[in-house]
């Protein structure tokens, strides 16, 4: 989970991330274009919350059902929902990427997965697209992965390669991934690429969609 404060002595469990702060009307921008009306969006990594609050706010036809497998940021989570009181927005699930037992049963209309590839192994990259397979509507389920990446044709910002040093140092199993890799692991999975957009600070928007 990104490194957050507590928020106001209202919601006292409530965690503020500065990246969610600043990217979620970036996001909100894609998402509203991009995701179905109505339908169950399940949101791994969920960190803080406050993506989950402000973009089941914004998107009132959709059943948004945060997860991850912190319970500080379960109980984060919890805070913002109980504090902004959104009806759409379901409690945090303790789902995770690495463990395939905590994965739901439902089928899902999309997947929403924001910086977490990269502050995780590759296995958890892989777990996601099998749970995608699995889980995602077909024909047009989606799958919304945002955060910075590696791509051939696209020099690497120094601010990512200074990021990508700093992950790495933290654990040598993370780091920012190449695009090209992930786009062939979802592949591998019934997923196509179907929407590439460069979005503020050197992150991208990646959508897939269920074949």
């Amino acid at each position: 989970m990104d490194s957050a404060i507590s928020t106001s002595a209202g919601a006292p469990d409530a965690l503020i991330s500065p990246a969610a702060e600043r990217n979620s009307a970036a996001i909100l921008q894609v998402l509203r274009a991009h995701l179905p009306a109505q339908g169950r969006v399940l949101e791994i990594a969920a960190g803080s919350g406050q993506h989950a609050a402000a973009f089941a706010a914004a998107l009132p036809g959709l059943d948004w059902i945060p997860s991850d497998p912190s319970p500080q940021a379960r109980a984060s989570i919890e805070a913002w929902r109980t504090h902004t009181g959104v009806a759409n927005l379901h409690p945090a699930q303790a789902v995770d990427m690495l463990d395939e037992a905590s994965w739901p049963s439902q089928r899902l209309n999309a997947i929403v997965c924001i910086n977490m590839i990269h502050i995780s192994p590759w296995t958890a990259a892989e777990g996601l697209m099998q749970l995608a397979e699995r889980s995602l509507t077909r024909p047009g389920g989606l799958l919304y992965l945002y955060g910075p990446y590696r791509e051939t044709e696209v020099p690497l910002a120094p601010s990512n390669a200074a990021f990508d040093e700093s992950l790495k140092a933290r654990d040598p199993a993370w780091g920012l991934r190449d695009r090209g890799e992930v786009e062939t692991l979802a592949r591998s999975h019934g997923l196509a690429l179907t929407l590439r957009r460069a979005m503020p600070a050197n992150n991208l928007s990646l959508i897939f969609r269920r074949i």
